[in-house]
């Protein structure tokens, strides 16, 4: 199974994340599929980035989110896109309304 989750970066009690789709079986830190974001939550606003149209994609075919990333991801409102793809919308349209990402 394929699931969305984080990877841990950083030093010793400075951790940052990066969103990866990986396969269930790989630990937490090893092989990957893909990057698609990252968070710092030891930022004063703790940053957030997702590329949402590579999130859509690995969602729309069955990917699965962790619990954490699941949050990150509604709070980022691609979840609300998701259903709205379910719907019939393209990725295309969904990712057209977004901001860019940098």
């Amino acid at each position: 199974m394929v699931k969305i989750r984080l990877r841990r970066t950083g030093t010793k009690k400075k951790p940052h994340y990066r969103l990866v789709v990986a396969d269930s079986r790989t630990a937490r830190d090893g092989r990957f599929i893909e990057i698609i974001g990252y968070y710092s939550p030891t930022t004063e606003t703790k940053e957030c980035k997702v590329h949402e149209d590579r999130a859509l994609y690995w969602l729309s075919v069955g990917a699965q989110p962790t619990d954490p990333v699941k949050k990150l991801l509604q709070s980022t409102g691609t979840m609300e896109k998701l259903t709205q793809l379910k719907q019939g919308a393209s990725i295309e349209e969904l990712v057209a309304k977004a901001p860019a990402v940098a």
